[in-house]
């Protein structure tokens, strides 16, 4: 096996962090496809986006060591399709969006195209407009919505069409709009 996806940092569900995994199987040229269009954006757009997996329940891998170097392997033909989707956001707030999805009370939303959030001079207001620049220009891309933590802490993210399990319809098909609170 050689190693062809690029090496990650898996983050689990209670915030644990594993370096250097990487992808075995299925999904593999898929995620490469993925990583190499949002440096690609990132270059073109001058952006700061992360592409980053999203996986519903336990993550099969193992430790494998080539030339000398130890590797996590995620092995995902293990995967079920339905429980694995592709998201993309800020560099550095990954950690937050997967806080953010474990969180009880965070839900899905979108934005109208009038949203005061668009005004906002910060990185949560400038994030919004970036994802949808990224989804007018990645061919694997979808919408972008945001996660509203309860305490009204915003998260926004874009989806890649695929790899895009159902179990995380949610995350893309919500009906809610995100209004600030004044």
């Amino acid at each position: 096996m050689g190693i062809r996806t690029p090496q990650v940092t898996l983050i689990l569900s209670n915030g644990n962090t594993i370096q250097n995994a990487v992808w075995d199987g299925q999904y593999a040229s898929t995620i490469i496809q993925n990583h190499n269009q949002i440096v690609q954006l990132n270059n073109q757009l001058n952006g700061d986006m992360q592409d980053f997996y999203v996986i519903k329940g336990p993550v099969p891998a193992e430790q494998v060591t080539i030339d000398g170097q130890t590797y996590i392997v995620i092995e995902a033909d293990k995967i079920n399709p339905a429980d694995i989707a592709g998201f993309y956001t800020y560099q550095g707030w990954v950690p937050n969006f997967v806080a953010a999805i474990n969180t009880p009370g965070t839900y899905a939303a979108g934005l109208p195209g009038n949203s005061p959030v668009f005004t906002w001079t910060n990185i949560t207001g400038t994030l919004p407009y970036q994802i949808i620049l990224y989804t007018q220009n990645c061919q694997n891309c979808a919408g972008g919505g945001i996660l509203v933590l309860p305490n009204e802490t915003i998260i926004p993210y874009g989806i890649f069409n695929n790899p895009f399990g159902s179990s995380f319809n949610y995350l893309l098909s919500s009906q809610q709009i995100y209004t600030p609170p004044s």
